[in-house]
């Protein structure tokens, strides 16, 4: 049987622990490895058996039917179990994650300030696509400084 209530407080930790070392420690290679394999990778893996158990019906979810993605009603009914919300929680949290490193890295490599990135990098923990969409319009200007659009 599966806790799914400690299961998502251990990706909130997870993916907590992973923004704090992203957002606060320096840019070390192993650090920012760290990041990617125990924090996004780990996720992934966590979404991947979560999911694979859910549809397969190797793990439980009360409450729940089919995936029903092609309407408001079906997706809701989705979030409606505690399986469900855990599973789509951590998906979030893995591709927001990546973003996170992704903003981070191409901000060093595109000497953007720490201080200028750890708001963005904020907004992507808390709001992902708002902290995407604010490195975006940033890193322009940024890569025309540089002369380059990598």
């Amino acid at each position: 049987m599966i806790d799914w209530d400690a299961l998502f407080t251990m990706v909130n930790l997870l993916a907590l622990i992973a923004w704090v070392v992203l957002i606060l420690l320096p840019r070390w290679p192993a650090l920012l490895s760290g990041v990617l394999y125990m924090g996004v990778g780990l996720l992934c893996l966590i979404y991947a058996v979560t999911m694979i158990g859910v549809l397969t019906g190797l793990l439980p979810n009360p409450g729940g039917g089919g995936a029903d993605f092609t309407s408001i009603a079906g997706v809701q009914a989705i979030f409606a179990t505690k399986a469900g919300t855990t599973i789509g929680w951590t998906h979030y949290l893995a591709f927001d994650l990546f973003v996170g490193l992704w903003i981070a890295r191409d901000g060093d490599a595109k000497n953007v300030s720490r201080l200028v990135q750890a708001p963005i990098l904020l907004a992507t923990f808390m709001a992902g696509p708002l902290g995407l969409g604010l490195w975006l319009l940033l890193r322009e200007p940024a890569a025309r400084k540089q002369g380059r659009f990598r």
